[in-house]
């Protein structure tokens, strides 16, 4: 659980409410909270989650934009330290999805920037495989192939809410902005999703030029694979240079599937959740005839 507070001037903490009764509270204020975030800076929508979310995680792959909200913070908890006159303290610990697919140079990039920051990194992998071979025993070579949106459930959809719920999180950054473009055009600052887990998109306001001017002017650590040309890195097998004629700022996820946007982690989850384990039980028991016969 985060060890982290939840600071005395949240408005809907005031009367030492619990944190379920806080919650439900700001879900229900969430309208008037996204109109005055709408327009907000990154600093002053991270400001304003800090002092009101609690159990507040970020849940990051450590893209650009995640890199950056990684920065924001790091500053804005020395900051509040040195105000308060205390020792400084990553504020917003980390959550790392490690599907196992990810680029050698991804998983060197999450450990370097959670010691750079001193910022606390929760690793999960997908259930009883830490190991590509492991994974490829159970599953087969290959899988994403056979059946993409199992496969991300397996090592994305399942590892988070396991680490939700191990962690008791209630609320997370992620690394969404409007520019992108898709299903993330419209968003909101802050939004709930059918779990009752809290989303904010910091930087939802920022275009790719305010990125990567904050990840230069700060000299922010990133993922190298963009020095050669990639825009949005993910698994190695889904990730590839984008065309010329390509200048979307997701360009290059999933070139071979038309109209996919999204690995699943933003997608409805329960309905998710009830089509991939029906697929799953399937499976096994196909591997159960296999083996009788």
């Amino acid at each position: 659980m985060n060890s982290q507070a939840l600071p005395t001037t949240s408005v809907y903490a005031t009367d030492g409410a619990d944190i379920d009764t806080q919650l439900q509270r700001i879900i229900a204020d969430l309208p008037n909270v996204n109109a005055k975030l709408q327009n907000a800076t990154p600093e002053e929508i991270l400001a304003w989650s800090v002092d009101n979310l609690p159990n507040l995680y970020q849940t990051t792959a450590f893209g650009l934009t995640g890199c950056v909200t990684l920065d924001i913070i790091s500053r804005m908890s020395k900051e509040r330290a040195k105000r308060a006159g205390i020792e400084p303290k990553h504020l917003v610990p980390l959550i790392f999805i490690d599907t196992l697919y990810h680029f050698p140079q991804t998983i060197d990039l999450a450990e370097r920037a959670s010691q750079n920051y001193a910022a606390p990194m929760h690793v999960f992998r997908p259930e009883g495989t830490d190991t590509v071979a492991r994974f490829e025993e159970r599953w087969g070579p290959q899988f994403w192939e056979r059946d993409e949106d199992t496969y991300d459930y397996l090592v994305k959809v399942e590892p988070a809410r396991r680490a939700y719920n191990e962690l008791d999180v209630r609320a997370v950054f992620t690394g969404r902005r409007r520019t992108q473009g898709a299903d993330r055009a419209d968003l909101a600052a802050v939004e709930v999703d059918e779990t009752g887990l809290i989303k904010v998109n910091p930087l939802l306001n920022w275009s790719f030029a305010d990125v990567d001017k904050y990840v230069k002017e700060h000299a922010v650590p990133y993922n190298e694979l963009l020095n050669f040309g990639y825009k949005s890195v993910g698994d190695w097998h889904s990730t590839s240079l984008p065309s010329e004629k390509d200048s979307g700022e997701r360009s290059g996820r999933w070139g071979d599937k038309a109209g996919k946007t999204e690995c699943g982690l933003h997608k409805d989850y329960f309905k998710f959740k009830v089509v991939a384990e029906k697929k799953l039980r399937e499976a096994e028991l196909s591997r159960k005839d296999a083996a009788r016969a």
